[in-house]
């Protein structure tokens, strides 16, 4: 359920409260609007009941001392106005006798009440709700004195057609209104959104290395003050990244200087001493000098491919020409000399989108790692199979134990039993690689050897069908 809250849209919350605002104000409306179209239509049909109540009232005669009545047309036309209702209507004597009506057996039985004044009541008609009006008139003549009743009612369904049509009257231009108001807020909530469009557009398609400030002048304040912190928080970062390359860069720098002497020192100390003993001390110095040094490398080279595969544009690459140039520049030479490194390319291009600075580091690791640990000849080569591209080298030998092989592409990966390192950053670079270009890396052992392969998705155009 948080998830869900979480996940929602800032359009969609806006839009959610205006219509819960909406729908709690159209209640309160609807029930305002039905009270009051209640009262209106009791109030317009009592006064009809009135009419007609006082219309028969004022046409009771008095004659040969009993009471007579001569019912007047303008009562049933005012109870004709509400034509799908039935009606009731009764005159009495002093003494409950029935004078005339529709119907004497069905009497009303009206509340007792002092005084004259007309009384309003509610009872059933007929199994309906109705509503009653009792008017009584007086007389005090010679040959008649007393009080005769007058009972009108209808039935409510003209009431409730019309308090219905009062609120469907109120209710329909409030929705909409509404709906307008909600597609009104849609467009405003949009248009209040749109610089955060821009923001997430342009912060999207900067360079990875571009800390510089988001402008804020042409935004609203609410933004600018978080633009305002956000470009705060940039400046620091930019600052602590530069601060952090530079020492990275001095670092590596100022210990190749060292570590070269420290090389150059041990290499001519061992060639002067005749002594067995600091002849094995120099000779483990050198050793680690040398280690130290491919170790350097190995950083400074690290560093560039991860700086290069978030800045570098993908660009098409020809990994036979990686091959072959790592070939012709004979680097390896200085790892293993007289090692018998050979080339396996084909005529057809092994096109990929990549950067070719950091697949030649790659493919050199790769290589050297084959030198270092496994068995002369050793092959460099680029092949394409469906939308598969490859760089890879074959060395010989089986391959690596299976409890190197687990750790393969670990960094600075040792051999428990010698301590000495086993492939370094080596594989980490190329594996590092392999995810920057959305690839991946491959071992496997086969009848000639143990292969190692940088396998990238073959650029458009050049996968085969």
């Amino acid at each position: 359920m948080a998830e869900a809250r979480i996940q929602r849209s800032l359009v969609a919350r806006v839009l959610g409260a205006v219509l819960l605002i909406l729908l709690l104000g159209g209640l309160l409306v609807t029930v305002s609007t039905w009270w009051n179209g209640r009262q209106a239509a009791r109030q317009s049909y009592d006064r009809i009941l009135l009419g007609a109540a006082s219309d028969i009232a004022e046409s009771i005669r008095i004659q040969n001392g009993a009471p007579f009545v001569d019912l007047p047309v303008s009562a049933f036309e005012l109870l004709a106005q509400a034509p799908e209702d039935r009606i009731y209507y009764a005159v009495r004597g002093p003494d409950g006798t029935f004078i005339t009506g529709l119907d004497e057996t069905s009497a009303i039985a009206a509340p007792d009440r002092a005084g004259i004044a007309p009384g309003y009541f509610d009872a059933p008609l007929q199994g309906e709700p109705a509503r009653f009006i009792q008017v009584t008139r007086r007389f005090a003549e010679r040959e008649y004195s007393g009080s005769v009743e007058v009972i009108v009612g209808q039935t409510l369904r003209a009431r409730q057609d019309m308090t219905a049509r009062l609120v469907r009257d109120a209710l329909w231009p409030m929705g909409v209104a509404g709906i307008v108001l909600l597609v009104m807020s849609w467009f405003v909530i949009r248009s209040a959104l749109r610089p955060l469009e821009a923001i997430s557009a342009d912060l999207a398609l900067r360079d990875p290395n571009d800390l510089t400030p988001i402008p804020v002048d042409r935004l609203p304040r609410e933004l600018q003050v978080m633009l305002g912190a956000m470009n705060r928080f940039m400046g620091r970062l930019d600052r602590q990244v530069d601060a952090m390359r530079n020492l990275i860069s001095d670092t590596a720098h100022q210990l190749r200087t060292p570590v070269a002497a420290i090389r150059v020192q041990a290499e001519a100390a061992q060639a002067e001493t005749g002594n067995e003993g600091a002849d094995r001390a120099l000779g483990r110095l050198l050793a680690r000098s040398r280690s130290l040094s491919k170790l350097l490398d190995q950083l400074l080279s690290r560093a560039m491919v991860i700086h290069r595969t978030d800045s570098a544009p993908r660009r098409p690459v020809d990994l036979r020409e990686i091959a072959l140039e790592i070939i012709e520049r004979d680097e390896h030479q200085a790892l293993a000399p007289g090692a018998e490194v050979r080339l396996d390319i084909s005529d057809a291009p092994v096109m990929v989108l990549a950067d070719a600075f950091s697949l030649g580091e790659a493919a050199k690791n790769l290589l050297a790692n084959a030198l270092r640990h496994g068995k002369a000849p050793v092959t460099i080569g680029a092949d394409q199979s469906g939308k598969s591209a490859a760089i890879w080298v074959r060395d010989s030998g089986p391959g690596p134990g299976p409890e190197i092989a687990q750790r393969l592409g670990d960094r600075f990966n040792r051999d428990r039993a010698s301590g000495e390192a086993s492939t370094g950053l080596g594989l980490s670079i190329v594996t590092s690689v392999a995810a920057a270009f959305g690839g991946s890396v491959e071992m496997a052992r086969d009848d000639k050897g143990f292969r190692a392969a940088l396998v990238l998705p073959a650029a458009p155009g050049e996968a085969e069908e």
